[in-house]
C-alpha cells in the first residue's frame, strides 16, 4: 500500500509538472474558451499584402492557438507558398474535421495565407522570398504529394496538422523551420523512423510514436518530449521552451 501511494504521488507530480504551462496559458489573452467556431474570424490578419503586389516567390510557416481549450496546450501550423508572378497564395495544411468527414485531412486551398485560425491571430514561422523561395517550391509541393499521413489523423500525439508541417520541412532544409513547443505533433515521425531528422534540418532527434523522444540540432537547440509536450533550451536564442506557454526569452 505504501510503494502504491508513493506511486501515486509521483504520477500527480508528473502531471502536476506537465500540466502547468497550460494551466498558465488558460490565463492569458492567446487563448480564448468563449470564441463559437461558427463566429470566430477567418480574416486576413494583414501580415502579408495581397499577392498581386509582391511579384517575387514566396514561402512561408503560420501557426495560431487551435480552438477551445486545445489552445493551452497546442498551435495549428499550415504552409504558404507563391510562386513568382503568381496572383494568388496556396496554402497547405491538415485539418482534423476533414479527416473526420472524409478520411483525407490534406487540405489546399487558394487565398490570404495569414487567415485567423478560428479566432486566433497567426504568427509566422518562417519566411524565404526571392530565389530562396522559388528552389523550395517545388520541394514542398513534392513533399505535400508524399506526404504518408494523409488519410490518418490523431489529435494527440500526432499524426495531426503539425506532423504534416514537420515532415514537409524536412525536406526543405532551406526553412531552417524551428516550430514552437506548442506544435504538439511536430515530434512524430515514422513509426519504423524511431530516428530522424529535426524539422529544421540542423540536427536529430529519436522519438518513439511522439510520446517520449530527445531532440539536439543547431536551430531549435535541446528538447525533451514527454508525453507529446515539449521542454527546451535554445542557446542561440537564450530562450526555454515550456509546453503550454511556447517560447520564454528573447528568442
Amino acid at each position: 500500500m505504501t510503494l502504491l501511494l508513493v506511486n501515486l504521488r509521483r504520477l500527480l507530480l508528473l502531471l502536476g509538472f506537465l500540466l502547468a504551462g497550460p494551466a498558465l496559458a488558460l490565463m492569458t489573452d492567446d487563448v480564448s474558451l468563449e470564441r463559437r467556431w461558427y463566429t470566430a474570424s477567418r480574416d486576413s490578419a494583414n501580415l502579408m499584402p495581397p499577392a498581386a503586389s509582391t511579384p517575387e516567390a514566396v514561402v512561408q510557416v503560420y501557426g495560431a492557438r487551435t480552438f477551445g481549450w486545445r489552445g493551452a496546450f497546442a498551435v495549428h501550423t499550415w504552409i504558404a507558398l507563391k510562386p513568382a508572378g503568381a496572383d494568388r497564395y496556396v496554402t497547405y495544411e491538415v485539418i482534423g474535421w476533414r479527416y473526420w468527414r472524409g478520411g483525407n485531412g490534406l487540405a489546399r486551398r487558394e487565398g490570404p495565407p495569414d487567415r485567423h485560425w478560428f479566432g486566433a491571430r497567426p504568427e509566422i514561422y518562417a519566411d524565404l522570398r526571392g530565389a530562396a523561395a522559388a528552389e523550395a517550391i517545388p520541394q514542398i509541393e513534392a513533399a505535400v504529394a508524399s506526404y504518408p499521413f494523409a488519410t490518418q489523423y490523431r489529435t494527440w500525439p500526432g499524426p495531426n496538422s503539425n506532423t504534416f508541417t514537420a515532415t514537409v520541412a524536412r525536406q526543405v532544409p532551406a526553412l531552417r523551420l524551428d516550430l514552437p513547443p506548442t506544435a504538439v505533433g511536430k515530434d512524430y515521425v515514422d513509426p519504423g523512423d524511431i530516428l530522424a531528422a529535426a524539422p529544421s534540418g540542423t540536427g536529430y532527434q529519436v522519438s518513439l510514436f511522439g510520446l517520449l523522444g530527445v531532440l539536439l540540432a543547431v536551430e531549435e537547440g535541446l528538447e525533451v518530449n514527454i508525453l507529446g509536450l515539449t521542454f527546451g533550451v535554445d542557446p542561440l536564442d537564450l530562450s526555454l521552451k515550456l509546453p503550454g506557454l511556447g517560447r520564454i526569452g528573447p528568442g
